[in-house]
Formats: structure tokens, sequence, C-alpha cells
């Protein structure tokens, strides 16, 4: 879907990713809608801070793959978020920021979150893209650790 380039825009797509994952059966309070939630919040957060450009919108993209099982039930998924604004030049970087600083913590989140994470050019601006592994919950830990954050890596 696309969104106005506004706080507003921003806290709609949050709460939009929220609605599909629970029409998809991923329960609003569980560990993965709530992650889920957060990282949309943050790569929505981030295109209206610094992706954009007058006139233009973002883009939020949300995917599971594979679809729960024909008894409605989810096996391990993996999750895709995509968030396009229209600005080439602020490409995202990931920083180390002290307990005291007031902004600049979206993508540590996102990073610590994710199993991985990258930004990809595309025509106009850029994607910054990252999956998130659904284990059901009961079944130990939501997202699986494979060494590598993926941070800029073009996706």
């Amino acid at each position: 879907m696309f969104f106005t380039s506004s706080r507003r825009g921003a806290r709609l797509a949050r709460r939009i990713v929220v609605r599909r994952l629970a029409e998809w059966g991923i329960p609003r309070d569980s560990d993965a809608s709530q992650s889920l939630a957060l990282i949309a919040g943050e790569l929505a957060a981030n295109a209206v801070s610094h992706g954009h450009v007058p006139g233009r919108r973002f883009h939020l993209r949300l995917s599971v793959q594979p679809p729960p099982g024909p008894d409605g039930r989810w096996a391990s998924a993996s999750a895709r978020i995509e968030v396009s604004d229209a600005r080439d030049e602020r490409r995202p970087v990931l920083r180390d920021r002290d307990d005291e600083a007031e902004c600049g913590r979206g993508l540590l989140l996102v990073d610590a979150l994710a199993s991985k994470w990258g930004v990809a050019e595309r025509g106009v601006g850029k994607t910054v893209w990252c999956e998130y592994v659904i284990v059901p919950e009961g079944c130990g830990s939501q997202q699986v650790v494979t060494g590598d954050t993926g941070a800029g890596d073009a996706g």
C-alpha cells in the first residue's frame, strides 16, 4: 500500500501490518505481530523523516511465506517487510548510539529483531527491507540468528 509521507501515514502503515497479520492468523498479541509492527513502524518513520520528497508517498509491502497450512495453522514462516521512498541520497546506516540519545535507534531495533535487512536501489529512491522468521508461539525463539545482519546488502 501507499501512504502519505507523514507521521499519520507511518502510524497507519504500522496498524495495517498488525491487522493484515491478524487476518493471516498471526495474533495481535504474539511476539511475531508485535515485532513486525515495531519493524514496520521504524521503517515507515525513517521513510517519512529521511526519505520524504514533497508530493511523494512511501510504499509498504508485507509478505509471509509460506502461507498457513490447510488447517489455518502456521508452521515456521518468513515475513518480509519492504518500505520504499522517493529519496536516493539518504541511505540508512546502522550507527551505535549512546544511552542518552533521544533519536537514531530505529535501525538498531530493526537490526536486533530482523534475521536480516538491507537496502536496495530502485528506479527512483530506495527500498529498505527486512526479513523476520516467524515461529509459532511456544516453539522457542521467534528469530533465527544467521550471524549476518545483512546490513547494507542489496536485496
